[in-house]
């Protein structure tokens, strides 16, 4: 099984002022017809709503594919990539396949190959999406 840690801010949507809300995730749902994988949530959307509210804001064709979200904020350098690290621990998947799809680089080791980088004035784009989908073949 492969997992897909997904970041909304910056991915889903851009984080410029007067961006639509949700407004890339088509892109991603497009993407995960044909391939599937475990999403587990690694926004800090998930301390603001339960999974279930996270998961009805998602395009219909991907909510079935929400696996969970990642634990506790991690404090120190590399936040993001010490809290996917520590929900894999924690789901005893320590060898896992998996990537993360942030716009947050520095919350990541220099060069770590499981980040696919959006750039948040867009969000993704098919350029992050020919990733996502190279990973998934």
């Amino acid at each position: 099984m492969k997992y897909l840690f997904l970041d909304f801010d910056g991915v889903l949507h851009p984080t410029t002022h007067g961006s639509t809300l949700f407004s890339k995730a088509h892109l991603l749902e497009d993407a995960l017809i044909k391939y599937e994988c475990s999403i587990i949530i690694s926004s800090s959307w998930r301390f603001h709503l339960s999974l279930d509210e996270i998961t009805l804001t998602l395009p219909e064709g991907i909510r079935h594919l929400i696996q969970g979200v990642t634990g506790e904020p991690y404090m120190g350098q590399y936040a993001r990539y010490h809290e996917i690290v520590g929900y894999l621990y924690d789901h005893d998947k320590h060898f896992a396949n998996w990537r993360a799809l942030d716009d947050s680089w520095a919350e990541f080791p220099e060069g770590c190959d499981n980040l696919i980088t959006c750039n948040p004035n867009t969000g993704i784009t098919k350029v992050e999406i020919e990733k996502l989908i190279d990973w998934l073949r």
